[in-house]
C-alpha cells in the first residue's frame, strides 16, 4: 500500500504544472476557441492538440529536452519558422477585421477537415513555446521522479491538456450569444492579429537578440 501512495500526488503535480502552463493565453489557444465558437471540427482538434501535448510531455520527460537542449540549430530554425507562421496568421486575421462584409457564427467560412488539422498542427509544432513548456519544463519536472512514476506524471500532464483543450473548444458555444453580432469578430480577429504579431515580434527579437 505504502508503495502506491506516492501515484496521485505525481499525477496532480502533473495535472497542476500542465494547467498552470497552457492556461496562458496564445496562438493555440486562440485558434482552437476560434474553431469551438464556428463549432467546427472542434472534436478532431481537440483530440488533436490533446494528443500532441501528451506526446512532447512524455518525449520531454523521455530526454528529448535534454537533446533539444543541446541543439541550438533546431531551436533557431523553429524559431524563425515559428515567427513567419504567426505572422502571416495575425495579417491574415487583420484582414478578416478589416473585411466590409459582415461575419456571423452562422457565415463564417468553413474549412476543410484536414486544412484545420494542418493549421492546429502548425499553431503547435513551429511554436517554440510548445517545446519549452511541454518538452523543456515539463520533461525536466517528470524526469525528476523515479522510472515508475514517470507515466503517472504524464498521464496527469495529458489529462489536464485535454481537459482544458474540451473546455475551450467545447465551452466556447456558451459565447455564441455575443459573436452573433458581427462586431465580436473584428474584436476577436483584433486580439487574435495583436496576439499573433506580438508573439512573433518576440520570437525574432530572440534571433537577433
Amino acid at each position: 500500500m505504502n508503495g502506491m501512495t506516492p501515484i496521485f500526488p505525481t499525477f496532480v503535480m502533473g495535472f497542476a504544472m500542465s494547467g498552470a502552463l497552457i492556461m496562458a493565453i496564445g496562438a493555440q489557444n486562440l485558434f482552437v476557441l476560434r474553431q469551438g465558437l464556428k463549432r467546427e471540427h472542434v472534436g478532431p482538434i481537440v483530440l488533436f492538440c490533446g494528443c500532441a501535448d501528451a506526446l512532447l510531455i512524455a518525449a520531454g520527460v523521455g530526454g528529448v529536452g535534454a537533446l533539444l537542449g543541446a541543439m541550438p540549430q533546431l531551436t533557431m530554425a523553429l524559431t524563425v519558422g515559428g515567427a513567419l507562421f504567426l505572422s502571416w496568421y495575425g495579417f491574415k486575421a487583420f484582414q478578416r477585421m478589416m473585411a466590409p462584409e459582415a461575419m456571423t457564427v452562422t457565415t463564417q467560412g468553413s474549412v476543410a477537415l484536414g486544412r484545420a488539422l494542418g493549421t492546429a498542427a502548425a499553431f503547435t509544432l513551429l511554436n517554440p513555446h510548445v517545446y519549452l513548456d511541454t518538452v523543456l519544463l515539463m520533461g525536466a519536472a517528470g524526469s525528476a521522479h523515479t522510472p515508475a512514476l514517470r507515466p503517472v506524471f504524464v498521464a496527469g500532464a495529458a489529462t489536464a491538456s485535454i481537459i482544458w483543450f474540451a473546455a475551450l473548444g467545447y465551452g466556447a458555444r456558451i459565447l455564441t450569444p455575443l459573436f452573433a453580432r458581427p462586431a465580436a469578430w473584428k474584436v476577436l480577429d483584433a486580439v487574435v492579429g495583436i496576439v499573433m504579431l506580438t508573439l512573433a515580434a518576440t520570437l525574432i527579437g530572440r534571433v537577433l537578440a
